[in-house]
């Protein structure tokens, strides 16, 4: 290490003495600032003790029912609770800022798919914003099947396609790209239904979808001719 000279060794006494003075003569606005910085960090961690992780717990214990109510197929009351607990509906209203509340619309979604209500499905479904990519999907697709029962094809090829596109494994992709493959069919794209199904026998060999693909993909081709 090279030794410090002397002028170095001044230059380093300026510096120092200069933050010295600055301290001195700016102390109660320091102290000012660090004890509003200390406040934020204090107000925060107190918000989310006091408020958001008991509201987190709260919006848990609601979900729990309309999960079970879920899981039972009793749809209408996993959507609109009972007198003792929220269902989906509430809790999104309620609890629509926590994990449980995001979920909700997810399942809210699925729920109102099933009963037919197609246009709430359309909208609880495109609201959802949940981090796991699996049910972000599913949604995705789900949104494309309420399209589809609303007579708009082209919408639900449309979401189809992009659920495809998010996530390549053996389950999501292949079953968006069947739900794809099979609006087109529907529409009389026979041959873009085939080039869907052929991406299927190819590339998912281990999906639900490949075991009956042959079957779809000689009809397609033949419709085709």
């Amino acid at each position: 290490m090279k030794e410090i000279t002397e002028e170095q060794n001044v230059e380093i006494g300026n510096v120092i003495t200069k933050a010295e003075a600055f301290v001195k003569e700016n102390q109660k606005k320091i102290i000012i600032v660090i004890l509003a910085i200390i406040a934020v960090i204090g107000g925060y961690v107190a918000l989310q003790s006091l408020y958001f992780e008991p509201r987190e717990q709260q919006a848990a214990e609601e979900m729990f029912a309309a999960e079970n109510w879920f899981k039972q197929d009793s749809l209408q009351l996993a959507l609109d609770g009972n007198a003792k607990y929220m269902g989906f509906v509430g809790i999104i209203d309620q609890y629509g800022n926590t994990k449980s509340g995001r979920l909700a619309k997810y399942y809210a979604g699925i729920a109102s798919l099933k009963l037919g209500k197609y246009e709430d499905a359309i909208d609880y479904l495109k609201s959802y914003s949940g981090k796991d990519t699996f049910t972000k999907v599913l949604a995705v697709v789900a949104t494309g099947d309420a399209e589809y029962e609303l007579g708009n094809i082209k919408e639900a090829i449309a979401l189809y396609e992009k659920a495809a596109g998010m996530e390549d494994n053996y389950v999501t992709t292949p079953y968006a790209l069947f739900k794809a493959g099979f609006a087109y069919q529907t529409e009389g794209n026979f041959e873009k239904a085939a080039e869907l199904y052929k991406k299927i026998k190819q590339n998912y060999p281990q999906s639900t979808e490949y075991r009956n693909i042959d079957k779809y993909i000689s009809f397609a081709e033949q419709s085709a001719k």
